[in-house]
């Protein structure tokens, strides 16, 4: 081990080499990794992964398109099987338009039919395909995380630095530092998932997000559900908008019906919400208690919960997929399909292209071209109107969707958002909120829910959520918006404490879930996420 310096930096860090690195052990990061060690056993692939565990902080909702995991990992079913990992076929879709008291039935979109597909457990498919790439001699090394990029004299990626472990809260050496290691690589593959913290750098450094158009995303719940017996119907697909949000607020729900009396339970807002006041898991609790949704929750128990974020901009979003030595792919490059509600197949499919062209070219170069002239971008290409259409409102989103599913994405104009969801909010604007329902399922509040995400973090570790200036926080921002960040986090890591000259903004990180709907929403740009010392985080396993 290297001794740190008095000011704890190493005087001489490990250093590593490979050919490709790839960040991130998600569906993109490890498609791209089997890809290449597959056609390629003599090329060295390195896999660096925040979580402990592989499938550890990977959620999402996820009803798959099977071609590219096919592909990949031919017999997955049966390894599926094998290993507990829940993989149901589907076998019907419902979509509906709540209201506070009813339910309507509307036309299933196209988009969401999904004969054919199946509803998995995105982190134990996570799981079997790092169990591949183990088997294929890929190096997978979790609890690691990424902390910075390595540049050349010329300005090109070389590699990344890993982050220190051991540090104290207050940065400086514990008694167990081990100062990070630097690897080096002949290309970096990006795939940190939706709003990646060295990806933000990448993006700011090259310019790749230069001529897209403002990104947008979501802020995604899902829990999974035992119920009592007899209310489950496996394979059956529910979808529903409006209640509990309110016609200017973009969302809507899931329900996916699983084996074993299990429910994915989910709720997705979009992050361009207006007002203020507005709660995302407040949201998803009413949602909850609809007369529709309670009955076949009640009695029930959460097994498992957890939040992230979604990138929703879609095509008129995309940044440049390539800088020198680097590439970005799946939810890190934002491939992910909104009105399909689908983006694994992207992901596997663009981090799959994203070797291919290596392994053709030697070189990252060309890659954003051949992206964007594949099948994957000519289906982000027909919908592209359909997310954005929604800054409307519900029901003329519903229309523009329509009119753009007819005519298969033909229109002649490309619409984007107007302006990042950080400066959505209005400040003072109290919408009347739907009318609400008392609470009696579960979890009672924001720290219950962290429970079921197992979450974990040294309290003796640096802070990983850095707010820049936290007298703003007590000036202006109350003064404007009286403390958003204390409700649209979804794991209460925001609080004002104290009364008076002794009002303070704490900050709970312990409790983080890491879905980085502060990196941006904060109307101020204030809020940093930066990855805690490796391992730390949730530790999903069903989601």
């Amino acid at each position: 081990m290297n001794e740190p310096d008095a000011d704890g930096t190493s005087p001489g860090r490990e250093r590593l080499g490979c050919d490709v690195l790839v960040v991130g052990a998600g569906p993109a990061g490890l498609a791209a990794a089997l890809t290449v060690r597959a056609a390629r056993p003599d090329l060295e692939v390195i896999v660096l992964e925040k979580a402990a565990a592989a499938g550890g902080h990977t959620l999402s909702g996820a009803v798959i398109e099977t071609a590219a995991l096919d592909r990949l990992l031919p017999d997955w079913r049966t390894r599926a099987k094998e290993a507990g990992v829940i993989a149901v076929p589907a076998t019907a879709d419902r979509f509906s338009w709540l209201t506070y008291g009813g339910r309507v039935s509307l036309p299933t979109p196209p988009q969401m039919h999904n004969r054919g597909n199946v509803i998995v457990s995105l982190s134990g498919v996570v799981r079997l395909l790092a169990a591949r790439a183990e088997e294929l001699g890929v190096q997978l090394f979790f609890g690691f995380a990424a902390e910075d990029m390595l540049y050349d004299e010329q300005g090109r990626v070389r590699g990344v630095r890993v982050g220190d472990l051991g540090r104290r809260r207050d940065g400086t050496p514990g008694p167990r530092f081990t100062p990070g290691v630097e690897i080096e690589a002949g290309l970096v593959i990006l795939a940190e998932g939706c709003r990646g913290s060295l990806t933000k750098t990448v993006l700011a450094r090259f310019g790749l997000d230069r001529e897209a158009g403002p990104q947008s995303y979501g802020l995604g719940f899902k829990e999974l559900w035992r119920v009592p017996p007899g209310r489950v119907r496996p394979g059956r697909i529910e979808h529903t908008v409006g209640w509990p949000l309110d016609s200017g607020t973009y969302g809507g729900s899931f329900l996916y019906h699983l084996d074993e009396d299990r429910l994915y339970v989910g709720f997705v807002v979009g992050l361009d919400y207006a007002d203020p006041a507005f709660s995302p898991f407040e949201a998803f609790q009413q949602f909850k208690h609809h007369p529709s949704i309670r009955p076949l929750l009640e009695g029930g128990e959460i097994l498992e919960a957890g939040a992230r974020s979604l990138i929703e901009g879609g095509w008129g979003a995309l940044p440049r997929l390539e800088a020198p030595g680097v590439v970005l792919v799946g939810d890190a490059a934002g491939t992910l399909n909104v009105p399909k509600i689908k983006g694994v197949h992207m992901a596997l499919g663009c981090g799959i292209l994203a070797a291919e062209h290596y392994l053709e070219s030697g070189t990252e170069e060309g890659f954003d071209a051949r992206f964007r002239a594949s099948p994957l971008a000519a289906e982000l290409r027909r919908v592209r109107n359909i997310r954005p259409g929604f800054r409307a409102g519900l029901l003329p989103g519903l229309l523009n969707a329509t009119w753009e599913t007819a005519i298969r994405g033909l229109s002649p104009w490309t619409l984007q958002m107007t302006h990042d969801d950080a400066e959505s909010l209005v400040p003072h604007r109290r919408r009347r909120p739907p009318r609400r329902r008392e609470r009696t399922l579960p979890p009672a509040d924001r720290l219950a829910s962290v429970y079921f995400a197992a979450t974990r973090h040294e309290e003796d570790q640096p802070v990983h959520l850095h707010v820049a200036d936290t007298a703003l926080c007590l000036g202006d921002c109350r003064t404007r918006y009286d403390h958003p960040c204390t409700r649209f986090c979804p794991a209460g890591v925001y609080e004002i404490v104290g009364e008076g000259e002794e009002r303070r903004l704490q900050i709970n990180a312990a409790n983080c879930v890491h879905c980085k709907a502060c990196d941006i929403k904060d109307p101020y740009g204030q809020i940093t996420w930066v990855p805690p010392e490796g391992g730390s985080g949730p530790n999903y396993s069903a989601l």
